[in-house]
């Protein structure tokens, strides 16, 4: 049995035009995560799902596995990520490799290190069915969220009894970063909320997701202070 990591690099991207390939510190965007996914001594197999003839080539030089481009179907805006998965697991589990585990590695989120994939990967035991990644919420939906109801005025998106007046009391919840997801093949099928998830914590500094331009900069200069800080110790 082995663990397969999945990459989902779709050529359409509109926030950012062709953001899982330009390049950050000089290598392309997905080379990060792939690098990730060849590094971790947890993984068996990278494989990277895109319908984009040039992704597919930057990926297979950057080490990953591409048999195929994904189905047109497959790469609208409104696709949803799950089948895209399933799609590949089908294919790799098909070509007559067994899977144990799934790993989703999201090419926006190169900020993650290997820690955070190992502890993923671990956390997925029997009884969970889906381990994601998150850090602490700045905003509170017991506190300061607010969402508009059916008459048009706006209330608190949660409310408790008595209220909460102070942000430190209020309940902790955390920001889904879509840097990783972990499933079993069986458990693939429920998602993310149709089964037992467990959350696994990341720093808001190793939580960036690209989606916006701001966004490379601001990766761009964390990498560039963890690049400082390596040199620092030697």
């Amino acid at each position: 049995m082995s663990t397969l990591a999945t990459i989902c690099a779709r050529g359409g991207s509109t926030g950012v035009p062709r953001k899982n390939i330009l390049p950050i510190l000089g290598k392309p965007l997905i080379h990060y995560t792939i690098e990730q996914a060849l590094a971790c001594p947890l993984i068996d197999h990278v494989y990277v799902s895109t319908d984009d003839k040039e992704i597919a080539e930057v990926a297979r030089q950057g080490g990953a596995q591409v048999p195929f481009l994904r189905p047109a179907e497959m790469a609208t805006s409104t696709a949803a990520k799950i089948p895209v998965i399933q799609h590949l697991v089908d294919w790799v589990v098909d070509s007559g490799i067994q899977v144990d585990k799934i790993v989703d590695l999201d090419p926006t989120s190169p900020l993650r290190d290997q820690e955070d994939i190992k502890s993923c990967i671990d956390m997925l035991d029997s009884e969970t069915d889906v381990v994601i990644t998150g850090y602490l919420a700045i905003k509170n939906p017991y506190f300061n969220m607010v969402e508009q109801q059916p008459d048009g005025y706006y209330s608190l998106v949660k409310q408790t009894p008595g209220g909460v007046n102070q942000r430190q009391r209020a309940p902790k919840v955390y920001a889904m970063n879509a840097s990783i997801y972990v499933w079993h093949p069986h458990t693939l099928s429920k998602g993310l909320w149709d089964g037992k998830a467990r959350l696994h914590i990341m720093p808001r500094e190793r939580s960036i997701d690209i989606d916006e331009p701001i966004d490379f900069k601001l990766v761009e200069l964390y990498m560039r202070e963890k690049i400082e800080q390596s040199s620092n110790k030697h």
